[in-house]
């Protein structure tokens, strides 16, 4: 299968002549040498060698692999079987996994019940919402309209000639367990948003999206969120607006368990923060604010939106008193992935981590791997992994997005789940995968890496950060369009991250400038 992308722009010179310079001038990457003198090999180990041993990198630990994908020849290898925390590139082992178990063209479905009769426009009942795990409810895909799936419920009610709804909104989340973080998560990652907790109803990526902006100095900035400042939070505003020549910053807080939030930000005259930051108890988010969205919809609500795990009340989908009035499927798998890969979406991953473990999970009899659970979609995740033979032996899977630290592969591993899904698999699922990786210099994490250097439009790779462990994995093409598979690893780093970017972007450059 031919993934070539067409090459822009000329004048891009040898990487040999490649100098980066990143913040501050703290760092300089320089290649040396010429592929037009050397071996492909050769010269990717004296670009290697100048610029992993820079002095920002001592006492960091490299992994790096090179495999010529239409030979199948290891161009390079360095630590290839030294186990890496990977970061976010552990959202590549998830991707492959979901990809080949559920298929690209997999949909999620959340559904809408009522539990008792309507007469004369009144629902006897409550609405129920069975969750599914689905993680595009107000989410990436929706991001210009948060609410539309909820008004379009509330057509659907209408429709069912349903004005008033007598009991309450009930959220149903149990195909997943009630586990909110990912295992190795640090606790002052609350609230950020890559940090958003794990459930079987999700809306709008579980965060409200909260906004600052300044006004005159000395006051505090005008502090606004949505969906519609919504009281299912509450925000206590301690930003000030400061001098233009003093500097700005964000800040903000948030108790581990409660939706309060303080904003302590700095901020000058007319300058607009935007940060989504993260709720609590997201099945109450859920069915608050569809109840809020039905009010608006003229749909009037006697009860409140609740978690039916604290009512007497297990829903029986199958009874003829339980009927469904609507549902919303999601896009397709393929959508979902190439969201998670371009925008490095932590919740996405960690959804489809537990819907491994939902959706024809694994054959197990151990105690701890149940039903929805992030253990049993780490065993499926593995399991998909030994398929493609990677020894799962030296892989280490706890989450589904990276954001752990108790993660471990090789590149090794990780360079053998490229060439896999490059051209061993199935086509529709090697194209998604593929497609799920942005492009350099022109999309997602890699928009702002890659710009006038050879890789540009040649490279799709998945980035990877975490403080002290950088990663960055995908494939390049080389100038006659030979497609490489490349995994360069670097853990226990001090430098900034500009920096061992800057190294990472310095060796996809090279390769991009093979005479291969």
């Amino acid at each position: 299968m031919s993934r070539s992308v067409s090459r822009s722009g000329g004048g891009l010179g040898l990487v040999l002549a490649l100098l980066m310079l990143v913040v501050g001038g703290a760092a300089t990457v320089q290649a040396q040498s010429s592929p037009a003198t050397e071996t492909p090999q050769e010269y990717i180990q004296s670009v290697v060698t100048d610029t992993i041993d820079a002095a920002p990198y001592t006492g960091a630990l490299w992994g790096i692999e090179v495999i010529n994908l239409e030979t199948d020849e290891r161009l390079f290898q360095h630590n290839p079987e030294h186990l890496f925390t990977p970061a976010s590139n552990a959202k590549l082992l998830t991707a492959a996994a979901a990809l080949r178990r559920l298929g690209p063209s997999y949909r999620y479905e959340t559904r809408l019940y009522v539990d008792g009769p309507v007469q004369n426009g009144v629902l006897r009942g409550n609405l129920i919402v069975r969750g599914s795990g689905d993680p595009t409810v107000g989410g990436y895909e929706q991001r210009d309209d948060p609410t539309s799936a909820f008004r379009d419920w509330a057509d659907s009610l209408k429709a069912a000639g349903i004005t008033h709804i007598e009991g309450d909104i009930l959220g149903d989340d149990d195909p997943f367990s009630d586990v909110p973080l990912g295992n190795g998560w640090s606790w002052n990652d609350v609230p950020s948003s890559y940090a958003a907790e794990i459930n079987g109803l999700v809306f709008n990526g579980n965060s409200i999206d909260l906004e600052v902006r300044g006004r005159q100095v000395g006051a505090p900035g005008r502090v606004t969120w949505s969906p519609f400042e919504t009281d299912f939070v509450r925000v206590r505003n301690q930003s000030r607006t400061v001098p233009r020549d003093t500097t700005s910053d964000e800040e903000y807080d948030r108790p581990f368990s409660e939706n309060a939030f303080t904003v302590h930000s700095r901020i000058h005259p007319n300058e607009v923060q935007e940060e989504p930051l993260t709720i609590t108890e997201p099945t109450k988010y859920f069915t608050h604010t569809l109840r809020s969205v039905l009010l608006r919809e003229g749909i009037s609500v006697a009860g409140r939106g609740r978690d039916v795990d604290e009512t007497p009340l297990k829903p029986r989908y199958e009874a003829d008193s339980v009927r469904r009035v609507g549902t919303y499927r999601s896009p397709p798998l393929r959508d979902i992935v190439q969201t998670m890969n371009h925008e490095s979406q932590n919740l996405y991953a960690e959804q489809l981590l537990r819907t491994l473990a939902v959706v024809g999970p694994p054959d197990t009899t151990a105690d701890d791997l149940t039903e929805g659970s992030a253990a049993l979609g780490a065993l499926a995740v593995r399991t998909e992994l030994s398929e493609v033979g990677i020894d799962t032996s030296r892989v280490r899977v706890v989450d589904g997005s990276g954001l752990s630290r108790k993660n471990y592969v090789r590149p090794r591993a990780m360079s053998r789940l490229l060439t896999h899904m490059w051209g061993e698999a199935p086509p529709d699922r090697s194209t998604a995968f593929y497609d799920s990786l942005p492009m350099g210099g022109r999309e997602g994490t890699l928009e702002y890496r890659f710009r006038g250097g050879a890789a540009a439009g040649e490279a799709r790779a998945k980035t990877g950060t975490l403080t002290g462990a950088s990663a960055l994995s995908g494939y390049v093409n080389t100038p006659r369009g030979t497609p490489l598979a490349f995994v360069v690893f670097c853990n226990h780093h001090l430098a900034d991250t500009d920096e061992v970017r800057a190294a990472q972007d310095a060796i996809v450059n090279a390769l991009a400038e093979l005479s291969l």
